[in-house]
């Protein structure tokens, strides 16, 4: 389990990015990190892989702080950030160098993930192009068995073909004692995966929720005319009228455009959280 409680952090000489932060994220689920450019996406990512400290108050993740690096936490977390870098070995010799600090690391895996890919364990690394390389570092990290794996913009430099057995591989991959963030703009990539959703703007966590329970608490409705609903928190145009979201009164279920959730929430993020408070729904 993910707990930040008073998390606070900025970079030098730059305004606070997170500000009293508190939230609870349970494991076992798919993360879907989104915001803005400059929201705290990546940052977000990097205070729970370790590489950034707060401020002021904490992240715990399985009782370990990730500020501190101890080495047992390092085994328990991957992270591939939008931009990385790859030395000049091929497949087989980073597996050698690197694989040694995950424990659960199966070969067996990273040569089926490669290979489904299209990439042998004799390539070079330094010669793929950048979707290749990104397949390289995603079949490593799966192959890891990390129980937290954070993944910034994981699609980008993917073809069509790869991003479908991306999908594929994280659909497999998951249960309930692993956890996957995934930060993207690409929503539309990784959408039918996602089961919990995180929307960050302006230093804050708007919205922590199950997809599960938004799909119960909210609705989408199309107005086949240009005006807008009286019980919409949020409306924008589309084909044939306007399409809100809307408060689910009548106990009907409808998929979550996330397009739309987002606007909704960066609108009025308090009437989304306070449609969720629905009795019964868990």
């Amino acid at each position: 389990m993910i707990e930040m409680q008073k998390l606070s952090f900025s970079y030098p000489n730059k305004e606070l990015l997170f500000d009293d932060v508190n939230e609870v994220m349970p494991e076992g689920h798919i993360y879907g990190v989104l915001g803005k450019n400059g929201a705290g996406k990546t940052s977000l990512l990097k205070l729970l892989a370790g590489l950034r400290f707060p401020d002021k108050g904490f992240v715990s993740i399985d009782g370990f702080e990730p500020r501190y690096r101890q080495s047992e936490y390092l085994q328990k977390v991957f992270l591939i950030p939008e931009e990385f870098y790859l030395p000049e070995y091929t497949a087989e010799k980073y597996e050698n160098i690197y694989a040694p600090f995950y424990p659960a690391f199966q070969h067996d895996k990273f040569n089926e993930y490669l290979d489904q890919f299209g990439i042998s364990e004799s390539s070079n690394l330094d010669s793929l192009s950048l979707g290749q390389k990104k397949k390289f570092i995603l079949a490593f990290a799966f192959a890891t068995n990390c129980p937290y794996l954070f993944l910034d913009e994981p699609t980008n430099g993917l073809d069509i073909p790869s991003k479908k057995q991306f999908r594929k591989f994280v659909a497999h991959w998951i249960d309930e004692n692993r956890t996957i963030f995934i930060s993207t703009h690409q929503i539309h990539d990784v959408s039918k995966l996602l089961d919990r959703i995180v929307i960050l703007d302006e230093g804050k966590i708007l919205l922590n929720e199950s997809l599960e329970k938004l799909e119960e608490c909210l609705i989408i409705k199309l107005h086949q005319n240009d005006k807008t609903s009286p019980n919409a928190i949020y409306s924008q145009v589309a084909l044939g009228g306007k399409v809100s979201l809307e408060k689910n009164e009548t106990n009907q279920s409808s998929d979550i455009d996330l397009e739309l959730l987002f606007n909704a929430t960066l609108h009025n993020s308090e009437a989304i959280v306070n449609a969720t408070k629905k009795e019964g729904i868990k």
